[in-house]
């Protein structure tokens, strides 16, 4: 029946260049401003794809059915959610090609899409072909390259992703008039997919001009300053960034009062590049794969350093730190040279967080997690010796795991922090 399907020797579904002019290719969604705009610039790029942003309960079902128990509720949510478009009906399964990334790490997430082959064999589809999107030269397919104009663009796209959450953030809790925050955000959206096309590596005045004019637009906008409790978010990658996957917490910690603050997505990237970095220092691995991440990283981090001093620009609000800042803070409690899953950078993110304000911090984790186990729950007793107003709880989400339950020792958290605002305030 399939014969037409170009297979490698393991028998993988090749995704060839004749598939990109005619294939719909479905992504998994996790963070919906940046993946948005990264969504229309592959579309210039002449790819036919689609951000599935389901969260219905079928979702899960779907994954139980076809990942096993034991394996990391990320993986069971995005397998899932793929199965879930596929037996939707609303796409030609012959016609239709799923995308998943992979780190190339020490993290399960790198097998993810094994798993995914095996769930579309159980399902008789295993002629749909799975696409690798990785930076480790994992798998390679044809019809889809990573080009070196499509990652400036992805790369930029990032930089204006990141700010539109970080503003959005500070603004949509004390916005007078209620959607002008999001509205605000699609116009930028949508400015933003435009405005990085064609950009160079070195033509950044536009770029510089675009983050300060958000900044001020962000400014406009008419809000009531009152006293809030800010609350911040790290944890597991998936579970930090996705509505699926964390349950809305966001939404949630907006409509019980709080400010939230997310670190972006940019940081985890440069730690990426950064542990490879480390590998060819520590294990000389691979001289020009670590030649090539050292002048990522610089480029990456003049990026950052161009949307902190915009941020910067403006006294309303509060700026990220910067990589290096950040890699500072975790001296004294896990090395930099820890590096599976997010290894070192959770830690330095809750540490970045206290240091900003934001003492109060939800670490989001998938059961049986076992590094952001070490990492994150691990590192709380340490972080509460050396700063005591910290105020951190570790939410598990897994299948088992019961919205109403992770809720309810979040508005713990968040009871804690009014009791010691209102004491502050008497003293």
């Amino acid at each position: 029946m399939h014969d037409r399907f170009q297979y490698e020797k393991d028998q993988k579904v090749v995704f060839t260049k004749e598939m990109k002019e005619s294939y719909t290719i479905l992504c998994p969604m996790m963070l919906k401003i940046q993946f948005r705009i990264f969504r229309d610039i592959f579309i210039r790029h002449g790819y036919k794809l689609v951000l599935l942003e389901t969260e219905h309960s079928a979702i899960v079902d779907e994954g139980l059915q076809n990942v096993h128990n034991d394996t990391c509720y990320p993986a069971l949510l995005v397998i899932g959610q793929l199965l879930d478009a596929l037996k939707s009906g609303k796409y030609d399964i012959n016609k239709t090609a799923l995308l998943i990334t992979q780190t190339g790490g020490g993290c399960r997430a790198s097998n993810y899409i094994h798993l995914l082959r095996k769930a579309l064999k159980k399902n008789n589809l295993e002629h749909v072909p799975v696409i690798s999107l990785n930076a480790s030269g994992l798998e390679r397919n044809p019809g889809f390259k990573l080009s070196l104009p499509l990652i400036i663009e992805l790369a930029y796209a990032l930089i204006y992703g990141d700010l539109l959450m970080l503003l959005s953030n500070q603004t949509r809790p004390y916005e007078i008039n209620k959607g002008d925050t999001d509205r605000l955000v699609d116009r930028w959206s949508k400015k933003v997919s435009n405005e990085v096309r064609g950009v160079t590596l070195f033509k950044n005045k536009k770029v510089k001009k675009d983050l300060v004019n958000m900044v001020a637009d962000f400014s406009k906008i008419d809000m009531k300053r009152t006293e809030k409790i800010k609350v911040g978010i790290v944890g597991e990658i998936y579970m930090k960034y996705s509505p699926l996957g964390n349950n809305d917490l966001e939404d949630f910690l907006l409509s019980e009062g709080a400010e939230v603050f997310v670190p972006g997505l940019l940081d985890f990237i440069i730690y990426c590049v950064d542990n490879t970095i480390t590998d060819f220092k520590m294990y000389k691995m691979d001289r020009l794969k670590g030649l090539v991440s050292m002048v990522a990283k610089k480029y990456l981090l003049k990026l950052q350093n161009m949307m902190i001093s915009a941020v910067e620009s403006s006294p309303i609000f509060n700026p990220p730190a910067s990589f290096e800042k950040i890699k500072s803070l975790v001296k004294g409690y896990v090395s930099s040279r820890n590096k599976m899953g997010e290894g070192w950078l959770l830690p330095a993110e809750m540490l970045e967080l206290i240091s900003a304000g934001y003492e109060n911090i939800v670490c989001t984790q998938p059961f049986g997690c076992l590094p952001n186990h070490i990492v994150g729950k691990g590192m709380i007793r340490k972080i509460r010796e050396n700063h005591p107003n910290a105020n951190i709880v570790a939410i598990d989400y897994d299948p088992g795991a019961t919205r109403i339950n992770q809720e309810n020792r979040i508005k713990l958290m968040l009871s804690v922090a009014k009791t010691k605002q209102k004491f502050a305030n008497i003293v």
